[in-house]
C-alpha cells in the first residue's frame, strides 16, 4: 500500500509541461517541395522538444554552423543523419541550422534555421532572434505579411497537460486499488 501511495504522489508531482515533437515540413516531410519558411510560422521551439525529419534516400540532414547554412556549405557538417527518419532532440538554447547536403537542394530552399528557447511553465511566446543573426525563430521577417498561423500540424505528442494529469490520476488510482 505504501508503494502505491508513493507512486500516486510521484504521478501527481510530475511536471505539467511536456516536450513537443515537430514533424519538419508536415506531410511534405524533408523534401525539395517543402516550404520551411511557412512551416516555421507560429512555432516556438523549446529545450526538450524534438524535430522529426522524414525523407527518402536522395536526402540527408546536416546540422551546420550559421556560416555554412548561409552559404549552403556541405563540407563542414557538425552532424550528419541519413536514416530517413531522423529525430533530433533540442538540448540547448540558441540557434540551430539544418541543410540537405545533396547538390542544389540547400540552394533550392531545403534548409531550416530555428531558435531554441529555455523551457518555462508559462505559455510559449515568440523568442527574439540571437543577436547578430538572421531570424531563425520561426517568425517571418519584419515587413512581410502573412495570415495568422493555424494550429501547428507538427502537433504536440501529448495534447495538453490536463489529459496527462487525468491519465496519471487514473493510473495511480488503479495501482492503489490493486495493492
Amino acid at each position: 500500500m505504501a508503494l502505491a501511495a508513493a507512486l500516486l504522489v510521484l504521478l501527481l508531482v510530475s511536471p505539467a509541461a511536456y516536450a513537443v515533437q515537430y514533424s519538419v515540413g508536415d506531410s511534405a516531410g524533408w523534401s525539395t517541395t517543402g516550404d520551411y519558411t511557412t512551416w516555421l510560422e507560429g512555432k516556438t521551439f523549446t529545450v526538450g522538444d524534438t524535430l522529426l525529419f522524414k525523407y527518402d534516400s536522395s536526402h540527408q540532414v546536416d546540422e551546420v554552423s550559421k556560416s555554412d547554412y548561409d552559404n549552403c556549405n556541405t563540407g563542414n557538417a557538425l552532424k550528419t543523419h541519413s536514416d530517413g527518419n531522423t529525430v533530433i532532440t533540442l538540448s540547448n538554447t540558441g540557434p540551430m541550422y539544418f541543410i540537405c547536403p545533396t547538390i542544389g537542394h540547400c540552394a533550392g530552399g531545403m534548409k531550416l534555421a530555428i531558435n531554441v528557447v529555455a523551457a518555462s511553465g508559462n505559455s510559449p511566446s515568440t523568442p527574439s532572434p540571437p543577436s547578430g543573426s538572421t531570424t531563425p525563430s520561426g517568425t517571418p521577417p519584419s515587413g512581410s505579411t502573412s495570415s495568422p498561423p493555424s494550429t501547428p500540424s507538427g502537433a504536440p505528442s501529448i495534447m495538453n497537460s490536463g489529459l496527462m494529469l487525468g491519465f496519471s490520476l487514473v493510473l495511480g488510482a488503479v495501482i492503489a486499488i490493486m495493492s
